[in-house]
This record gives C-alpha cells, sequence and structure tokens, in this order.
C-alpha cells in the first residue's frame, strides 16, 4: 500500500521512519520544504521507498493530487490544518489520522462522521502522545473495571539533563507550549464539565528513572473524553510533567503579560509579547538532542472497582532518546505512536466513522506494537486487600 506522511518535521519524519521500518509500504512525506531530510530516512529515499514531494497545505487542490490512490494519510502538520485536511482524505476515499491537540477541531472533525461511513474509511484525529497513547490507556483501564471514580493522566517531555533555570527544553514546539499554558483545560468534577486554569494545582510524583517531578494543568490532553464520560465518572483530568519549580516560574511570566497576544508599543513599534518571548527565549531553549537527550515521562491511573474491589489500575512509561537513530523520545512516542494508528486504518482494523484513539483503537494491539519498537509501557494493578 502506498501511505502519506504530512509533515516533515521531527514527529513526521519519525512517523515516516516507523512505516518503513516496520512495514513493507510505500511511503510519501510532503511539506512545503522536504529538502533537508533527517539521516535516518536517507536509506529510504536511496532506496526507492520513500518519495518526498514538496505540498503546500493552503493549496486544497495541490493537497487533492498528493491524496489520490493513498490508502491511508497521516498528518503531523499544525491542529489548524487538520480538519480541512480531514474532509479531503475523505473525498479521496483515503483512512486519516493526525496529531490533533485542539478539542474544538476534533469536534469539528466529528460532524463528517456520517460522510466517512459512506466513503468507509476512517478518521482518527488526536493520535499523538497526549492526546493520543494516554486516552488510549485511560480507556483500556474503563473497560477493565465496572464502575470508574477517576482517571488521572501525567505526561511530559523533558530533558535527560535539564539546566536552570526552566530545567526545560523544547522537544516539539514553544509555541504550541505556551498555548497549552495559557488555555483552560476541561476537566471532569463530580461528574460535570469544567474548566480550570493552566499551570494550577501542582502536585509532586516520583519517577523511577526520572525522580521527582511536579504536574499540573495544561489544555488538550483529555481530547474529547471529558465530553464523553461527563455524568458518568465523577474525576478525569490531564496534567502536564516538568521538574519541580517550573510551574511557577512560567506562571509569574504569564501572570507578567509575557505570553500576551495583544501588542504593546516598544519605542513606537507594536510588538505582540509572546513573539518576542518566542524569539529571545526560544533559541535558548533549543538543544542539541545528542549534547541535551530527552526522556518522556508516563502515567496514567484509572480507579474504581473491579467485582466489588476497590482497584487501582496504573501504566508508567519511562523512553529517552535513541542514539542509534537520533530519534527523540517525543518523536518516538508520537510519530510512532501515529504511524501505528494509521497502519492498522490502512489494514481495515478500525471501521469507518470519525472517531477519537480512546472509541475506536484496540488498546492491546496497540500497546503490543509500540513494545515492538522498544516503547514498553508498564502495566499495574492493586487492589484495596493487597494495600492493607
Amino acid at each position: 500500500m502506498r501511505m502519506l506522511v504530512l509533515g516533515a518535521g521531527l514527529q513526521g519524519s519519525a512517523c515516516a521512519y516507523d512505516l518503513l521500518a516496520h512495514t513493507e509500504h510505500d511511503v510519501v512525506i510532503a511539506d512545503q520544504n522536504v529538502d533537508a531530510p533527517p539521516a535516518f530516512l536517507a536509506p529510504y529515499l536511496a532506496g526507492g521507498r520513500l518519495t518526498a514531494v514538496r505540498v503546500d497545505a493552503n493549496d486544497p487542490e495541490a493537497m487533492r493530487r498528493v491524496m489520490q490512490g493513498v490508502s491511508a494519510t497521516m498528518s503531523a502538520f499544525p491542529y489548524y490544518f487538520n480538519g480541512p485536511l480531514a474532509s479531503l482524505a475523505v473525498e479521496a476515499g483515503s483512512h486519516f489520522c493526525d496529531l490533533g491537540g485542539n478539542t474544538d477541531i476534533v469536534l469539528q472533525q466529528k460532524q463528517g462522521h456520517d460522510r466517512a461511513v459512506a466513503g468507509s474509511v476512517s478518521v482518527i484525529p488526536d493520535c499523538g502522545l497526549a492526546p493520543g497513547m494516554v486516552n488510549i490507556l485511560a480507556e483500556h483501564g474503563i473497560r477493565q473495571l465496572d464502575q470508574t471514580r477517576a482517571v488521572r493522566i501525567y505526561v511530559g517531555g523533558l530533558p535527560q539533563k535539564p539546566q536552570p533555570p526552566l530545567n526545560y527544553q523544547v522537544v516539539y514546539s514553544l509555541e504550541g507550549v505556551l498555548d497549552y499554558y495559557t488555555t483552560l483545560s476541561w476537566v471532569l468534577r463530580d461528574g460535570r464539565q469544567t474548566q480550570v486554569k493552566a499551570l494550577s494545582e501542582i502536585v509532586e510524583l516520583d519517577f523511577d528513572g526520572a525522580g521527582t517531578l511536579e504536574a499540573f494543568h495544561t489544555a488538550g490532553g483529555l481530547s474529547a473524553m471529558a465530553q464523553r464520560y461527563e455524568g458518568r465518572i465523577p474525576t478525569m483530568e490531564y496534567k502536564t510533567l516538568r521538574y519541580p519549580g517550573h510551574a511557577r516560574m512560567m506562571e509569574a511570566l504569564r501572570e507578567l503579560g509575557l505570553f500576551d497576544l495583544e501588542p504593546v508599543n516598544v519605542k513606537g513599534v507594536p510588538v505582540v509579547p509572546r513573539d518576542m518571548f518566542i524569539a529571545a527565549v526560544g533559541p535558548k531553549l533549543r538543544k542539541d538532542y545528542k549534547e541535551s537527550p530527552d526522556l518522556v515521562a508516563l502515567r496514567v491511573e484509572v480507579e474504581g472497582t473491579d467485582r466489588g474491589e476497590e482497584t487501582l489500575l496504573r501504566w508508567d512509561l519511562l523512553d529517552r532518546y535513541d542514539a542509534d537513530t537520533g530519534i527523540t523520545a517525543m518523536m518516538r512516542t508520537t510519530g510512532f505512536s501515529l504511524a501505528i494508528t494509521g497502519t492498522l486504518q490502512a489494514e481495515g482494523k478500525i471501521k469507518p466513522g470519525v472517531w477519537t484513539p480512546d472509541e475506536a483503537m484496540p488498546a492491546r494491539e496497540y500497546i503490543a506494537a509500540l513494545a515492538e519498537r522498544g516503547v514498553v509501557i508498564q502495566e499495574s494493578r492493586v487492589t484495596l486487600g493487597a494495600l492493607r
């Protein structure tokens, strides 16, 4: 089959690599700039299984052409392109999945469910790491319990060697990080949807291999699960992981207005504070991964009752930069997740329609596919009796 990856950046390149390394499909990678592919893709370009195509996401006709004859389209483009791209893929008869990250756009994509069914294709938004992997694990836990009381999700992409003052380095997009730090987060409290402020309600967690991390609210990680489970699960929340102290520093910068989008007058010149912050701070937070490798820490907890016993189900992951390939932990957990999703769609294992990953993805097969790639998720179960 022929698979299409939209986006030749970090996540798109990792997705293309995974498809080439773990399937026999041919792959097209498309973006505005495809002139400098990472070294790990070079053998596939030389071997003919990978084709690079220049395309503009703002050009619907060009996108229609590149989607023709494609079994599945995987989008690593920015989230705001995904609504129109999903519609174009359905028109072209191609399955479609994306990294998502914006719940409003996911809900818009859901409105195309009947068209996707009629076209015998599936559309799965929000299928990276978070949202994506974490939602599949949370749903896996919910389905194992008779009654679920709480779902708590924690994820972070971090440097293995933190450097002050922020103890953080950019692992995907500083613009995206600031969006998450300034957008209200949807959670379930007492079974009802409510919004809480980003960077709030800090708690500390211990991770073997990473030490003590702090967790705080950010938007997007729950995808549409809060809407799905309103009135059925009392507590559900998603928090980002960082090294201790990060959230308070970022909150101070936010409250001082440095993340604002309204221009301010600087010596007679209108300047957007966030643009200035990104321009000044971004280069200092971008590191050479060979010198400062990253890690991804993940924990999903699902609490409830199973056959009358109070039960805690937990999934833990600690993944690290792969020095052999030069693929970062964030690329492995996000790009590989996108590739696995698109592969299952192309193989006909996802029913037609528009589904979030928690609704459609076969959890055990997905977890096993990640393990084959060295992304190993540890599962544990604790009952109240075992705690006494």
